[in-house]
């Protein structure tokens, strides 16, 4: 798997061995990275501040810094998982633009004080058919982790229905193979 654009273009990214992380396909990073840049309510990805929730590879995250996202917060339990991010940090020298959270975005909590500024941006890439996504939203929003127009892609299985959560609409939804891809703001 390679970053597809920006400064880090074409740079290999280390990713878990074995099934318990699915990166995001290149042809569904590289649509929904498109749509972030030109769809009007979009907020671009210059400066934002980003959350790669469920994180996994780091994928996403990875490809918003290299688009020119200022900062990324990659959340992620599995520690395979961390120690592949982790790796790709150091590799890509995102040491001042990057930090790793061991927690579950179903559990955050209250956004931590030295985490700096609100986000602007967040990415989710759960398991598919647990029904993750609305937790993870509700705690977002409880615990204070988002500017007011934060924008939150959501990718959850082709054959699941669409995440729904109080407070959250959905502006935008695609599909790309197995994958559904919403883009949801706060109501």
């Amino acid at each position: 798997m390679r970053i597809i654009a920006g400064s880090l273009k074409g740079r290999a990214i280390r990713t878990p061995e074995g099934a318990n992380t699915r990166p995001t396909s290149d042809r569904a990073r590289e649509s929904l990275f498109n749509v972030l840049a030109h769809a009007d309510w979009a907020p671009g990805l210059e400066g934002v501040r980003v959350i790669d929730a469920f994180a996994g590879s780091g994928a996403l995250g990875f490809e918003a810094i290299s688009r020119g996202a200022a900062f990324c917060l990659f959340v992620e339990t599995e520690a395979a998982a961390r120690g592949c991010i982790r790796d790709n940090v150091e590799t890509f020298q995102l040491f001042g633009n990057t930090r790793i959270h061991r927690r579950s975005a179903t559990d955050l909590g209250p956004k931590p004080a030295g985490l700096g500024a609100l986000f602007d941006l967040v990415f989710m890439d759960p398991p598919y058919r647990q029904g993750l996504v609305p937790l993870a939203l509700e705690q977002l929003a409880s615990g204070q982790w988002l500017t007011p127009d934060a924008l939150v892609v959501a990718e959850t299985g082709s054959d699941e229905p669409a995440p729904e959560a109080p407070g959250w609409s959905t502006v935008d939804e695609r599909v790309y193979g197995a994958a559904r891809v919403s883009f949801l703001r706060r109501a």
